[in-house]
């Protein structure tokens, strides 16, 4: 039997997991936890075989959680149930130690599967985002500070604001925004937040 942990802060999301899991005569959901927090608390309580973990929770988001349940637990077998095909964001939980990415539009095709190949050891990427990872090599991660300068850009901060946020010279804020355009492929600072958002390098 797969004891399954669901981690969403959505009830609704919670409750058609549970149906579609408990319909099922290998598995069974043993726990739920509406935030990163209380999923580790769970995880440490049940033991489960599988967990399926949202990323956008309150209090602790999805790849903390992750971080936090394998480092006491190495060999938790985590899924990542999520909205956001967006690269960085699947690459932030896979290197957090998830072995399955499942898109919430996708679940009554792909999580009862994903559950399975997870828990016989196999990692489980659909297609889709697979092709995304693949699309965006190294060289176009934005450095940490860059990625303080396009967060600020979202934020609706023109370049002497952002400067005097993160002290630096204004001229510097003006290479720093060059370089996200350039590495994001964005014609305009709109179209790199745009950009960021979709790929998961920021949130809003």
């Amino acid at each position: 039997m797969i004891g399954i942990l669901s981690v969403d802060d959505h009830p609704l999301l919670r409750e058609g997991i549970a149906a579609l899991v408990n319909a099922e005569g290998d598995m069974k959901l043993v726990a739920e936890a509406s935030d990163g927090q209380e999923a580790i608390e769970k995880f440490r309580l049940h033991r489960p075989e599988v967990t399926l973990m949202d990323l956008q929770m309150p209090a602790l988001n999805g790849i903390d959680a992750i971080i936090g349940i394998r480092s006491e637990f190495p060999n938790a077998r985590i899924i990542v149930l999520t909205t956001y095909a967006g690269d960085v964001q699947v690459l932030r939980a896979l290197k957090a130690g998830a072995r399955g990415y499942v898109l919430k539009g996708h679940v009554r095709k792909e999580l009862l599967d994903t559950i399975r190949a997870v828990h016989a050891g196999q990692k489980r990427i659909p297609p889709e985002v697979a092709a995304e990872l693949a699309e965006h090599t190294a060289e176009d991660d934005l450095s940490s500070r860059e990625i303080d300068v396009l967060r600020l850009i979202a934020a609706g901060n023109a370049n002497k604001e952002i400067a005097a946020q993160l002290s630096i010279a204004e001229d510097t804020v003006k290479s720093h925004v060059t370089n996200i355009l350039a590495k994001l492929g964005a014609n305009d600072r709109t179209h790199a937040v745009t950009i960021g958002l979709k790929r998961g390098i920021i949130e809003l």
